[in-house]
């Protein structure tokens, strides 16, 4: 499964696709499974077009987690939640089922390169 995303030019809020437009919250994405391919190209297309509104709209990969779903990718997940600086800041602090999916999702891929860099040091 995937879900559309990009960030708001006007603020840098990260958004997600819903029926033809953008939304704020990860738990309102439109799902696009493996058999609506096109349905998801289409949708990227659309969503790259609104360059006044949005840049870089880009698909993620979700999956079924305790609690609902969230994005595979431990980056997508932290976009998802908001602002990492303080957990009463940003989507976080609204709190509800789908935020708690995804503080607890787990067992994503993360950057290898990243890691090998801060063990140089």
């Amino acid at each position: 499964m995937k879900v559309l995303t990009a960030n708001r030019l006007i603020d840098g809020d990260v958004v997600f696709w819903k029926a033809g437009r953008w939304v704020e919250g990860f738990g309102e994405a439109e799902l696009f499974d493996e058999a609506h391919e096109a349905d998801a190209e289409a949708a990227v297309a659309k969503g790259k077009t609104q360059a006044t509104t949005v840049i870089d709209a880009y698909l993620i990969d979700v999956a079924q987690v305790e609690g609902g779903l969230a994005p595979v990718s431990y980056r997508e997940r932290i976009r998802a939640l908001g602002p990492t600086n303080e957990p009463t800041h940003g989507k976080q602090a609204v709190g509800g089922e789908v935020i708690e999916a995804l503080r607890h999702a787990h067992g994503a891929a993360r950057s290898t390169g990243r890691v090998d860099l801060i063990r140089r040091k």
